[in-house]
């Protein structure tokens, strides 16, 4: 083996080494959570138009795969991942678009992440940044790319394993960029949380993850 080749082996082992570290803590932290509770900041950037919407909201979570996704501004809008039924309900449109659970968890979407259903390890070719403002940073590729990431980065908190942030690319290079803050984990939560009734006069669609 040339010299260069035993250089650049030695600088690139013990970055995958702490990148499965991290992972390994990641995957455990989520298997042992019971819910959580946050707010976010989520920040949309639109690839061809350099525009960025930032969206302020909360979000509830628990297991199974029980969550509660409420966007306060720049207008109200709700999502309820229920036992068997996903709900997204745009009041401002007067509509409710209803998806199965099956349909939301089969792709790489943001709620696999925040759920820990996303398999960093299985899923992943992982690359270890090293530390960014307090937390460990991870440059994920899909093994199997999807319309909806193509590419994304987590933000991991060394101290509990759990996900703070979370940057998603999709394949038209725009950019979905979520951060959790006040996290609470393991808090008391009511199951009336995670179900919906659509409201009288609005309209019920069969929804179509894209």
């Amino acid at each position: 083996m040339r010299i260069l080749g035993i250089f650049l082996y030695s600088m690139i082992f013990p970055a995958l080494a702490l990148a499965s570290d991290i992972t390994e803590m990641f995957q455990k932290r989520y298997e042992t959570l019971h819910s959580f509770r946050a707010f976010f900041t989520q920040n949309l950037t639109n690839a061809a138009t350099k525009k960025t919407e930032e969206r302020l909201g909360s979000i509830v979570f628990a297991k199974p795969k029980l969550l509660r996704w409420e966007t306060t501004s720049p207008e109200e809008e709700v999502l309820i991942v229920g036992p068997k039924i996903v709900w997204e309900y745009l009041p401002e449109d007067g509509v409710v678009y209803r998806y199965t659970v099956e349909q939301i968890f089969q792709s790489k979407t943001m709620l696999r992440f925040l759920s820990g259903e996303a398999n960093l390890k299985e899923d992943f070719m992982i690359t270890d940044k090293g530390m960014d403002a307090g937390l460990h940073l991870l440059e994920l590729t899909p093994k199997e790319p999807e319309p909806g990431l193509t590419f994304a980065r987590v933000w991991i908190r060394p101290d509990d394993g759990l996900l703070e942030r979370i940057s998603i690319v999709d394949f038209f290079g725009n950019t979905n960029a979520l951060e959790l803050k006040a996290i609470e984990t393991d808090a008391a939560v009511d199951p009336k949380a995670f179900t919906f009734t659509p409201p009288h006069g609005v309209t019920v669609i069969e929804g179509k993850v894209q």
